[in-house]
Parts: C-alpha cells; structure tokens; sequence
C-alpha cells in the first residue's frame, strides 16, 4: 500500500494531500506484477517470467528514481515532491516498500516457483542437493569453463577494492592464513564477467527429473576455494551493487550529442552506487565493510535469499523446452482491411487502417517502409525512431531506401534511456548509407511515433503516414498492446510535413490542422476538454472521460481531473504503472476510478476518450498523462475521426477493459490496489478476450481456417 502523507507534512493552503507519491505508486505496480507471477492460473514458465519482470523493473527503478532522489537530497534537500515529501524523505519510504517487496521475490521464487518447477520435473539443484556424478561434471566445468576467466584480487595495500561493475554478479571472500609470498589478506574480490551463462543445464542422469539446472553463482561457491590454494576459505558471499543509471550531458555545451554519449556510455557503468544486495548470510562486518567501499546507507542494503539476480533465472524459460507450460503461442492476425499481399499504397488510398498490436501484425508498417524503399515512384522516407533495434527489419529498410537513392531523414533519440548505445550504432550505419540523420531538439527527448513515404503519383505527390502509440519494433509489437494508424489523408499528411520540418529545422511552433504536439499544445488542449465535460456536467448535460495511459503524474491533469469529478463527470482511469491521483477522496474525486490491467501483453496504448457534447472525440498518442511527456519530450497525438474505426478502438482498447467482471487491479484512495473480482476464477481476461474475437474474424474472412 502507499502511505498517504501524515498530516505533519502538510502545508498551509497547499494541496499535497490530494496525491500520491509517484515512485511508491511504481512500487505498488512492480508489486501487482509479482502477483502475476503467484497466480496459479498463470502458467509456470510464466510466473517464473513475472518474476524476472520485477527484478528489472526494481533494477532500473533504482538506477532512475531512487538515484535521482539521491541527487536532489544533496544538491536540493528542501524541495519537495507532489505529496509534500523532500527526497530524504522518499528515500527512506522507498527503503521500506522496497525491503517488503524485495522479501517477497524471494518468497515466490522459494515458496512457490521453485516447488512448482520440481513438481514438473525441472530441478534447479542447490549445492547440498548434487549427487556424486553431478559434484565430479561441476567440478570439472569449474576448471575448464569457469576458473580461466576468474580473476581473485586480495585486498592489501597494493590491491585497492576493485571498480565494480553496475548489476554485476561479485564475490567477497572470507580468508584465513598467509599465502605462498606470507601475505596475510583477509578478504579477496572476485568478479564474474558477465560473459558465462548463469544458469547451467546439467547433463540426464537416470533419476526421474526431466531436466536438472545449476546456478553459476552456486558453481563458483562450491569451488572458490581453487582460487585459494595456500589460504583458507572461511566464507563466500555473492554481492551486487545498481548504480545511478542516468548520463549527465549539458546539450547546450556539447558540439556533438553523439560523440559526448559515446565518451558517458562507459562512465555509466560505475558511476554512483545507490543500491548493494548481498547474500543473506554475509556477517554484519563484511556487510558493513562493502557498505563503506561504496558509501551507502544500511538502508540502502538488501540482503536476499537467493540468487542476488533473479534476472538471470529467466534462462530457464527460453531454455526448458515445455510448451505446456508457457501461455499459447500467439501469432498476431493480418489486418482485415489489407488483402493479402496488396500493394500498401493502393489499400491506403482507398481507406484508413488501424492496427491493434499485438492481436494485429505489425508487418503493414513494415510493408509502407519496405514497398517504399524499393518502390521506384517513392522519393523520401521520413521517421522518428526512439527504440528500434540496430538489426530490425525497420532499420534495414531505411538503410536499403538510402542506398537506392531515396531521400531518408531518421529523426533518432539517442537519449532514449538504456537504449543509447544501440541507436548511436544506428545513427552511424544510417549516415554510412547516406541517410540524414538528426537526433531531435535540443533539451527535449523526441518521444514521438511518426513515419512519413512521400511518393510521385500522376504528376502529384502523396504523403503516406503512419502514426503510432508505440516504438518502430518489431519484436515489441508481438508483446505491448499499441495503437498504430495507417492513412494517405492530405490533411494528416500535411502536418506530419509540418511536424519532421520542425524536427529538423528551426523556426515557430508548427500550425497543425488536426495532430496536436507538445510541448506545444498538448496539456493546453487536455485541460480544455476535460474542462469542456466539468461545464457540461455541471449544466446536467451527459459527459464522460476515459483515459488508458501507463502513468499519470502531472499535477495540472489532475486537478482538472478532480474538479470535473466534482461536477459530475463520470472518469475511468486505466493507468498501467504509476498514478499520483486518488481516486474515491470524498467531495474531492468520488467519481474516478483507477484500474489497473495486467497479463500476457504489456498494456502500451495511450488513448484519450472525450463525451464532447455528443461528438465523441477519441485520441491515440505516444504521450502519457505525465510532466516530461507533457512539458518536457516532443509527442504526437492524433485524433481517431473515422467513427467505424473510433468505435472499434472505444470497444476493444477502453470499454473492454472497463467491464466489472474483467480481472483487473482497483486503486483505493490510499493507493492500496484490489484486485477484481474478488474471484479471480470467475473473472473474464480482457486479453484473451481480444485473442479469441480476433482468431474470430480470421475464420470468418478465411472460410474453412
């Protein structure tokens, strides 16, 4: 649950009452996805798959928000967050939440996962659990796989505590007795090179498990003391430790963003320390002693019962090979509206197509990019690319419409966190190829989903556009759930123009007829239509907001949103992650409701819905409801104006989700998320729901499938 703010922390005349902390709310979601990994209903491998889930998730959540409360307790002590708390504050809460959340990981992974795999016949064998002929093939994989890469450093005078590497597996050993030149060193470093796999399969023995598994970690300890010939192992403790995962590049300065993230990227993987796992039974001093090396708090300790990256155990799930216990494989449908192996300019001519990813391919886009780079009439491509891929069928067909003589402007956003390294080689194959490349506006992260084929037809030229709520990836379209709007429309066409004008020039705000941009115009026109529902309600007039988002944090959103529910307006929140509002506050927000959708796909689509005086208006965006998206990053949103296609996406994408017997996460005003029904077995699964209406309309567009 996130704590409401105690009293003392209010102040005169302020309104932080009214919202929740952000980053304890993300907590809470991390917490809703390890409940997907303790559903029974949900498939072994699955679960076991949530749970690596929330060992990223915490991973990054300690690399960006915790360390960025880190910076603001020194730099800015006194400056507070929505909810009234300073960053020490935060800091301290997040300790708390993040110690109960991290206590129940290893619960699962011990109580549950663990126990259920047995049962299947997939063993992940501790150290006081290997038979004989186990013992001698570890043994030998040690010496010919593992202790060649090795590298123990004994801590003295002249062997200083190593630089450890961000999220790295490490040893600290325990020593007794001098060595062969009469050191005496009681403590040792050893680092594991992130090159050795972490979980080894172990070869069949005639005993009745299907497979048997070992952790690398538990090879190394069991063998440790081969690094140690003349001393005396006296104990071996896995360590960890996340630093600050954000690079500090002042954009204004700098004379090439490229080069300067190429000169940070390395730096990155030492920088700040802002979080150290150990194993569970190190001792207090050497806990303390690594606490010291990397000047962290004991709140900043997390001791774990397990393997120190539950991460790294998603091996498993690629790796065993039982597809009974994975979720059906899913192949997502062609369009409807696309006849099989139809030119794609001629079907955009004749209508829009929208695409429901992932019930719905993403291999339209595809084709646009394709069709476009080799078609002869096609005289420029332009697109924003955020996370891609440097191997994707998307950057190859940008680099093959380069070299066949198209004009090709890639807009890419190099800082696209954890993400930099892989669009810098982007960027660089592109310009080999001969594309323009620019990398956005200085001080905004380009945020937007945008791609523009302008090809020659009878004399004149025609924009084709696509428009989207998610990345340019292949891979990822298969998993989140996104909008993506295919469309010829001259009215589209002529803002996108507008909008990749400004992206690579200089000069005014773009006029945009019908897409609306921020930092531009973006809040500005949020705040309008939600004030828009709160007159009409107010006047008793039907009105209604529905809002599917991953995270809504931007204070002026919600206090529009709490004074259109104090006139009257009925709101549905679907917010995926973080939500600062609360819900249910008496006179304040009694008619919002937050939910929260979680399953096989990861809810993606940003989509606003509006009553607009009967109008309906409806629109997709790549933007959340949050300050960076809003104030800070360069977003598109583009109306759905095409009723046939707005009641469809209405139908699947908001409604669908809003049904009460739908199983789904509700906020309470605390924070605190139920989830609903309270059987879940009686429940209806949204997404599976959407799988079957789409396996649907296939057999009715191919008789006999």
């Amino acid at each position: 649950m996130c704590p409401s703010l105690p009293a003392t922390h209010l102040h005169q005349h302020d309104d932080s009452e009214r919202f929740l902390n952000r980053d304890l709310s993300l907590l809470e979601f991390n917490q809703r996805v390890l409940a997907q990994a303790q559903d029974p209903a949900v498939p072994l491998l699955e679960r076991l798959f949530f749970l690596t889930i929330t060992s990223t998730n915490l991973d990054e959540f300690f690399e960006v928000r915790a360390a960025s409360h880190r910076e603001r307790s020194i730099y800015a002590p006194q400056a507070q967050t929505i909810d009234g708390r300073t960053s020490e504050e935060v800091l301290e809460a997040i300790s708390r939440r993040a110690h109960e959340l991290v206590e129940d990981q290893y619960a699962v992974f011990n109580d549950e996962i663990l126990p259920a795999l047995l049962l299947e016949g997939i063993r992940l064998v501790r150290r006081d659990a290997w038979n004989k002929a186990q013992s001698a093939w570890i043994e030998e994989y040690f010496t010919q796989q593992v202790l060649p890469v090795l590298t123990p450093i004994g801590l003295d005078q002249a062997h200083p505590f190593p630089r450890i590497l961000n999220k790295s597996l490490n040893f600290i050993v325990s020593l007794e007795g001098e060595d062969a030149l009469g050191r005496n060193v009681d403590l040792a470093v050893v680092q594991v090179p992130r090159t050795l796999p972490r979980v080894i399969s172990l070869p069949q023995t005639e005993e009745e498990w299907d497979s048997d598994w070992v952790l690398l970690s538990s090879i190394i300890h069991a063998n440790i003391h081969k690094l140690f010939d003349s001393v005396e192992v006296k104990g071996c403790y896995q360590f960890r430790v996340t630093r600050d995962g954000e690079l500090w590049v002042d954009e204004e300065e700098v004379e090439d963003l490229l080069k300067a993230l190429q000169g940070e990227l390395p730096e990155r993987r030492y920088a700040r320390p802002v979080r150290l796992e150990v194993a569970e039974d190190c001792p207090k001093s050497i806990a303390k002693f690594l606490l010291n090396e990397f000047s962290l708090e004991e709140r900043d300790l997390y001791r774990v019962n397990g393997p120190v990256n539950l991460h790294r155990i998603g091996a498993l799930v690629s790796s065993v090979d039982r597809a009974d216990l994975r979720y059906r494989h899913w192949v997502p449908q062609p369009s409807r509206r696309i006849p099989t192996a139809s030119n794609i300019f001629d079907a955009l001519r004749e209508t829009d197509i929208v695409l429901h990813h992932p019930y719905e391919s993403f291999q339209p886009v595809l084709d646009l990019l394709q069709q476009g780079a080799r078609d002869p009439d096609v005289l420029a491509i332009k697109q924003t690319l955020y996370r891609t891929g440097t191997e994707s069928a998307v950057s190859q067909a940008l680099i093959e419409a380069a070299q066949n003589g198209k004009q090709v402007t890639a807009v890419i956003e190099l800082r696209a966190r954890f993400d930099e390294a892989n669009n810098i080689d982007l960027a660089t194959r592109l310009q080999e190829a001969g594309a323009s490349v620019t990398y956005g506006i200085v001080g905004y992260k380009t945020h937007a989903k945008a791609l523009m084929v302008v090809r020659r037809e009878k004399g004149k030229l025609r924009r084709y556009c696509h428009l989207g709520t998610g990345n340019y990836h292949p891979g990822t379209a298969k998993a989140y759930t996104d909008i993506g709007f295919l469309t010829s429309d001259k009215r589209i066409g002529n803002d996108v123009h507008r909008f990749f004008t400004q992206l690579t020039g200089v000069g005014e705000a773009p006029k945009l007829d019908l897409l609306v941009q921020s930092p531009f115009s973006l809040l500005s026109t949020m705040l309008e239509h939600i004030e828009t529902e709160a007159k009409e309600a107010a006047k008793g007039n039907p009105a209604r907001i529905i809002a599917k988002i991953n995270a809504l944090t931007e204070p002026r959103v919600i206090r529009a949103l709490y004074s259109a529910s104090q006139a009257g307006v009925p709101v549905d929140l679907i917010v995926r992650g973080a939500c600062c509002l609360r819900p249910g506050l008496p006179g304040v927000s009694e008619t919002i409701r937050v939910r929260s959708i979680l399953g096989r796909f990861l809810e993606h689509s940003r989509l606003y819905y509006f009553h607009a005086k009967g109008k309906q208006r409806l629109y997709a965006s790549s933007a959340d409801w949050m300050s960076r998206n809003l104030v800070r990053r360069v977003e598109l949103c583009f109306p759905i104006r095409d009723e046939r296609i707005r009641d469809r996406i209405l139908n699947e994408d908001l409604l669908n989700y809003l049904d009460e017997r739908v199983i789904a996460w509700d906020s309470d005003a605390e924070g605190s998320y139920t989830r609903q029904p309270s059987h879940p077995e009686e429940g209806i699964n949204a997404q599976d729901q959407l799988i079957q209406q789409f396996l649907r309309n296939a057999q009715i567009d191919t008789p006999g499938l």
